[in-house]
């Protein structure tokens, strides 16, 4: 498929994540869908006559021209929601940007993905917290996930490095700029150990609206998200929120209750929004991490006479070479969607196949 008609397709004003993925599903590929005769594309969901003007006119390919010219000339790698390289947990979510521009190194489909989120105005308590944290996930080379903003996110990714983790930073802005200006430092040291992403084109800085846009990247991107530090109002409660959409793990660290930097960690903890964690130990276990690491390598191959479909094999095969493994990753291993892995698994676990563990993991029983 043409790098261009996949930008052109994000450039076409009114056409959002979830109406791209229409045009997508309905027509088959970017290049089908300015192809498609007005009355075809009439008939996909969400369409209007508005946006069928704007379909049909060039506009969208001069601005996605200009993007083009920015990522070869900058080295940026442009991402579309089906290539193979395209963050799978967060393809998984059903308003992923079709398009997202990364630079940097991480896999961005590494095996634990953690989201770090937290109060710009964070308090000793809460750094304390972000640094222990961050230097115990350092034995599970996890990549680290946050928005490069003032307080607890500049704190995650710089411990991060400390620690030798992959982090990445998520943008909610283009690629031209740094925002705040004063973590530039930090991100040129994030681009040559982990990077930053973003789904806005250049020349797109910062405004209000574009934060919960970016925090619903830093959810869908992780298998967990951790909130560190936050108020009752603000953004890190915003990405849990969406983590829990997306029925991913939340977890968050208490504090006292007069704390005002603490209410929002106490309030997705009583309202069961979030695990509660005091320490390293109480994220491995819900996650079943200790169960991965102690796990021994299963070398028995299954009996002959259990008659499995062929998405049972392809689960089973993994779970006979991985022993235990979270879901996330079962469904990035063997490439089935998060609808039909739930359903398959749902089967072999009355079969007697495989057997649920804390934290969204599987192994064979």
């Amino acid at each position: 498929m043409s790098l261009l008609h996949k930008i052109a397709l994000s450039c076409i004003t009114g056409v959002g994540s979830i109406l791209a993925r229409n045009l997508i599903s309905y027509c088959g590929s970017p290049e089908d869908v300015f192809i498609a005769k007005k009355k075809h594309l009439s008939k996909v969901p969400g369409i209007g006559p508005k946006t069928l003007e704007l379909i049909g006119n060039h506009r969208a390919f001069e601005r996605a021209e200009k993007e083009l010219a920015f990522i070869n000339k900058y080295n940026i790698q442009a991402l579309f929601l089906t290539d193979s390289a395209y963050p799978k947990r967060l393809k998984n979510c059903f308003d992923a940007p079709v398009m997202l521009y990364f630079k940097g190194n991480a896999d961005l489909n590494a095996g634990k993905v953690i989201s770090v989120v937290g109060t710009r105005n964070s308090t000793e308590y809460g750094r304390e917290i972000c640094r222990s944290l961050l230097a115990g996930l350092k034995t599970h080379n996890a990549l680290i996930v946050s928005g490069l903003a003032y307080g607890i996110d500049f704190l995650a990714h710089k411990e991060a490095l400390k620690n030798s983790l992959s982090t990445v930073g998520i943008m909610a802005h283009g690629l031209d700029r740094i925002y705040p200006a004063q973590h530039r430092p930090l991100a040129e040291k994030m681009v040559a150990s982990g990077g930053l992403l973003t789904e806005f084109l250049s020349g797109t800085v910062p405004d209000r609206e574009n934060f919960p846009k970016r925090n619903r990247i830093i959810a869908g991107l992780a298998d967990v998200t951790i909130v560190v530090e936050a108020n009752i109002k603000g953004g890190a409660l915003i990405t849990a929120d969406l983590a829990n959409s997306y029925n991913r793990d939340v977890f968050a660290f208490p504090g006292r209750i007069n704390d005002e930097y603490s209410s929002g960690c106490n309030h997705l903890i009583k309202t069961n929004r979030a695990n509660l964690i005091t320490k390293l130990a109480d994220l491995e276990y819900i996650l079943g991490w200790t169960e991965l690491q102690n796990q021994p390598r299963v070398n028995t191959q299954l009996s002959l006479a259990i008659n499995l479909s062929d998405e049972e094999k392809k689960i089973a095969e993994v779970l006979l070479d991985k022993g235990c493994i979270i879901v996330d990753e079962l469904a990035i291993l063997t490439g089935l969607p998060q609808s039909k892995l739930a359903l398959t698994i749902l089967g072999m676990e009355m079969k007697g196949i495989v057997i649920g563990l804390p934290g969204n993991v599987y192994k064979l029983v």
